[in-house]
């Protein structure tokens, strides 16, 4: 199976289309967040240096995220879906030097309309117990203001997750967003898909791509 970078602005169903794959293909889902928060708690010498860094109130360097990530990633025994780096053009040279190279891989563009994702973003919830995300619109929860995973009854929206703030990520990502893609577009290696469709039209979309 390819190597996957999935690329979208939040919002984007990355995480959920990212989930369904790991299900229907057996890929591992490598969101670089979860990789940091996870090194820190197997207390190894690497998950020390991230927490120091995180604790210090600093951006954890590229080079430390592709370190954690060949720690944490054999492609020679199974297929991935990068999520969340690269998140500009330093980074996807970085990511093809140091892990992809000549690796069968290619990148997953989840597009979506500036407003669409607003709409989208604004009614995303967050349980504050576990972290579970939500969103009212198109993913509710199964019992109205109930966690699926915790049973928790705090879902709450993020400050991250209103409108100004949105409108001013969207416009960040853009900018950094950009030579990204012209990058795996130069190599004939970037797909991009209609995220605004249906989860289900998405899904399709995937496994016809990828079949």
């Amino acid at each position: 199976m390819k190597q996957l970078v999935f690329l979208g602005a939040p919002g984007s169903g990355k995480g959920t289309q990212a989930k369904y794959l790991v299900e229907k293909l057996g890929y591992n889902h490598v969101s670089t967040g979860d990789l940091l928060r996870g090194e820190i708690k197997k207390g190894t010498e690497l998950g020390q240096r991230v927490d120091k860094v995180l604790k210090a109130g600093e951006l954890v360097k590229d080079e430390l995220v592709l370190e954690l990530l060949k720690a944490n990633c054999d492609l020679t025994t199974g297929a991935y879906i990068f999520d969340g780096f690269p998140r500009n053009g330093d980074q996807t040279k970085l990511l093809d030097e140091a892990i992809l190279g000549e690796v069968d891989h290619t990148a997953i563009y989840f597009s979506m309309p500036t407003e669409t994702l607003v709409d989208r973003l604004t009614s995303r919830r967050t349980c504050k117990d576990c972290n579970s995300v939500y969103n009212v619109k198109f993913l509710p929860p199964k019992v109205e203001g109930v966690c699926d995973n915790c049973g928790g009854t705090n879902l709450y929206q993020r400050d991250d997750d209103k409108e100004d703030v949105i409108r001013n990520r969207m416009q960040v990502y853009k900018d950094a967003i950009d030579p990204v893609l012209e990058h795996y577009k130069s190599q004939d290696k970037l797909y991009e898909i209609d995220a605004s469709k249906p989860i289900d039209q998405v899904q399709e979309a995937l496994i016809k791509y990828l079949g």
